[in-house]
């Protein structure tokens, strides 16, 4: 095999993300397995990792990173960073045609850069093969209960950020003690609701089906989870199919306020995408029998599913109110309001931890492919910019976008 390089970058993007796609010991087993790659790293003050960290290693720190032959980040790059033709990797939030991101998708073009974007690296059965889901279901479901604990002045939970890890957040856990009776409702059931569900049987909880959880008298707290078949239901006579809604959303009509009519407190942590019925409505919010207090709106679709997340909030400052007569924002400890945690970076608040995560299943299941060989294909369908300056053959579609009035 001949000499390859693979460059750890700095982050970039305003405000700082401190994660790193590897680690320094991850750096390390990737030169003791494949003699021939050699790994440097960009200097940073910022990152989670220090550069002693990685100097500890043996890992080679630099400043310039034009010698590396693939490079791999987290968030997108900005655009006056980005190295001519090498290859990179990172999530650069350009497949839904997000306005702020078009000028970056023609700097690659233009750059002749080839861009893989972790975010559709897929099997062929189509689940994807790394994120942060976990993660982010672990920090969400936790600012989630802190929230709950504050809205109704029960107990005070450190805040996510300030926690070193995720064992720190579970010793915090031991705090939360919720009423008698005080219901817990969750949407989502992949690597967000894992991480989430994670969190949420580290205090006590009974786990109910859907239907016990509808008419559920006891006084320990109790939580449940659903999925779409349970949230959504056919307009023309009630009925629910999997892959009929998947495929024509619009004969199906939300059937989730009957858990809002049931919940204290509730969880987000399902996919949703442009197209798909909402959740909850402001009629939802505005109905007598509506019970949610606190919204911990883990998956963060502003102005899309749930109707109180009205944008996207901070790790420092998570928290904002959704008044249920004005349905503007208020403050989150104002009577009768909703508390919302809408924080769309929520790995963040766990940098290390996340970051080791991803990297294991980065050194696991794709770069073995990226060195190795990729007889499905997954590396090419996941290439989203070419180094001939064209977009790859799954993202014909982002011509307009890459080429049109956004860059303007």
């Amino acid at each position: 095999m001949h000499q390859l390089t693979i460059g750890i970058i700095r982050e970039g993007k305003i405000p700082i993300d401190k994660r790193v796609p590897l680690s320094p010991k991850q750096c390390k087993r990737i030169s003791e397995a494949y003699p021939s790659i050699q790994v440097i790293v960009e200097s940073s003050p910022v990152r989670c990792f220090s550069d002693m960290e990685y100097a500890d290693e043996g890992i080679k720190l630099c400043s310039d990173m034009s010698a590396a032959d693939i490079l791999m980040g987290v968030k997108e790059v900005p655009v006056a960073q980005l190295i001519p033709g090498k290859t990179y990797l990172f999530f650069s939030h350009t497949i839904k045609k997000q306005p702020h991101n078009a000028k970056l998708l023609h700097a690659l073009l233009a750059k002749h850069i080839r861009l893989i974007d972790y975010e559709v690296l897929k099997y062929p059965d189509g689940n994807r093969i790394i994120g942060f889901g976990r993660y982010a279901g672990i920090a969400g479901a936790y600012s989630g209960l802190r929230a709950y604990g504050l809205k109704h002045n029960l107990y005070d939970l450190k805040p996510g950020f300030l926690c070193k890890d995720t064992a720190e957040m579970k010793l915090e856990l031991r705090k939360v003690v919720l009423p008698a009776g005080t219901r817990l409702c969750m949407t989502g059931h992949g690597r967000v609701g894992g991480g989430a569900l994670e969190i949420l049987r580290d205090i006590d909880l009974e786990i109910l089906s859907p239907e016990a959880f509808l008419s559920y008298q006891g006084s320990r707290p109790a939580l449940v989870q659903l999925a779409s078949e349970h949230c959504f239901r056919r307009k023309s006579d009630g009925g629910f199919n999997k892959k009929e809604f998947y495929s024509n959303p619009s004969l199906y009509q939300s059937d989730f306020l009957k858990y809002c009519k049931a919940a204290d407190l509730y969880f987000s942590c399902h996919f949703w995408a442009p197209g798909n019925p909402p959740y909850i409505s402001e009629e939802n919010i505005a109905d007598p029998h509506w019970r949610i207090s606190v919204i911990a709106d883990i998956s963060c679709d502003v102005n899309g599913p749930i109707a109180s997340t009205l944008r996207s909030s901070t790790i420092e400052n998570p928290f904002y109110g959704f008044s249920r007569k004005t349905f503007k924002e208020c403050d989150p400890l104002e009577p009768d309001s909703i508390m919302v945690m809408a924080v769309d970076n929520l790995p963040c608040e766990i940098p290390r931890d996340a970051s080791e995560g991803f990297g294991e299943d980065l050194l696991a299941k794709v770069l073995p492919l990226l060195i190795e060989g990729d007889r499905d294909s997954i590396i090419a369908n996941a290439t989203e910019t070419t180094m001939e300056g064209t977009l790859g053959e799954n993202f014909r579609y982002l011509n307009d976008y890459a080429f049109g009035s956004a860059l303007t």
